[in-house]
């Protein structure tokens, strides 16, 4: 579903992404962990579209980002770090606007998905309220509805879990392993180390740049040396200075 090959992204004399390969398939929930400027909201915003790649190639579906972008980013959904949303606007208008984006506002399977996310994420009572008096974690609600409004083949999604409260945590955990199962690509990066190990079927630890190790947990674990231990431990081991595969 996502394929990412020799990618390298250069911002001056930094180089945020060097020489980046990685497959994502269909049907995997997939997580991109990494320290801080690891360059993994740079891997995002290549994948959708809002960054160029300085050299390779990244393809959603088949469809080149940068030579199809318009093909690509109709399969894909995406939430940024610090999604924008139009503050003047209530959140029935908001999501009007995004079904018409993507040209779907006669679709009535839209209409009921979203009805259904809405009510999940007990919305229903600030639909006709300006998005300027929404919480964090009602925006962020309001955002990943948004971003399923054309019930995308792949969810690109930066930092899910941010002014979530423990149900709302809860039921999108639950959401990405249903669309999961249902055949879409879930490709989330996040610092909560505790929701990666629950959700992800494999996880990529970025460094520098650079994968520095690749697999599920128990792979991830046997690389680190470091069986029976959480995610956290043995990311810690992974990304420290001077460690190399193998140590």
């Amino acid at each position: 579903m996502i394929k990412i090959e020799n990618v390298t992204k250069v911002f001056g004399r930094t180089v945020a992404v060097d020489g980046l390969n990685l497959t994502i398939k269909a049907g995997e929930v997939f997580g991109l962990l990494g320290p801080n400027g690891a360059g993994k909201t740079t891997t995002l915003k290549m994948l959708a579209g809002l960054l160029i790649p300085t050299a390779g190639t990244m393809t959603v579906d088949g469809h080149d980002v940068q030579k199809k972008p318009i093909a690509a980013k109709r399969i894909i959904g995406f939430v940024p770090d610090k999604p924008f949303i139009y503050e003047k606007l209530s959140g029935k208008e908001f999501l009007e606007f995004v079904r018409e984006v993507f040209r779907v506002n006669s679709d009535p399977s839209v209409m009921e998905r979203q009805k259904a996310l809405i009510r999940m994420f007990m919305l229903e009572g600030w639909m006709d309220e300006l998005v300027e008096s929404y919480s964090h974690g009602m925006r962020q609600k309001l955002i990943i509805t948004s971003a399923l409004t054309h019930n995308p083949k792949a969810l690109i999604i930066d930092e899910p879990m941010v002014g979530l409260d423990a149900l709302g945590m809860r039921q999108v955990k639950g959401l990405f392993r249903e669309l999961a199962a249902g055949g879409a690509t879930v490709l989330v990066s996040t610092h909560t180390m505790a929701v990666a190990q629950e959700v992800c079927d494999r996880i990529a630890i970025l460094n520098k740049g650079r994968i520095a190790a690749m697999g599920t947990m128990e792979e991830l674990a046997a690389t680190a040396h470091m069986r029976g231990e959480d995610l956290e431990t043995i990311f810690l081991k992974l990304t420290e200075p001077g460690y190399q595969a193998g140590d």
